[in-house]
């Protein structure tokens, strides 16, 4: 393996929904993830909200895959990789 290979396979992907795109080549998408709790053993939603750059529009309610990147911005660390379902 190529030192490029290793940094590209080193990128965290995740997958969630756009809950807003009113910011200029910004949306903050919305990832849900469920985690077991330790006692009960009941799985429990949680979810974090991330800012990923976007050069395409994409509308809210659209699936989108992410991809970490280097910072663009004090909040933006993201990029949109691409689409992978839209708004029904």
């Amino acid at each position: 393996m190529t030192g490029a290979e290793t940094k590209a396979s080193l990128k965290r992907t995740l997958t969630g929904r756009v809950v807003s795109n009113k910011m200029q080549k910004t949306v903050t998408v919305l990832v849900e993830r469920k985690v077991k709790h330790p006692i009960y053993g009941k799985y429990i939603v949680k979810s974090t909200k991330y800012h990923a750059h976007v050069e395409t529009p994409v509308n809210e309610g659209d699936t989108v895959e992410i991809q970490e990147g280097r910072p663009i911005s004090k909040t933006k660390a993201w990029r949109v990789t691409r689409l992978v379902s839209t708004a029904a």
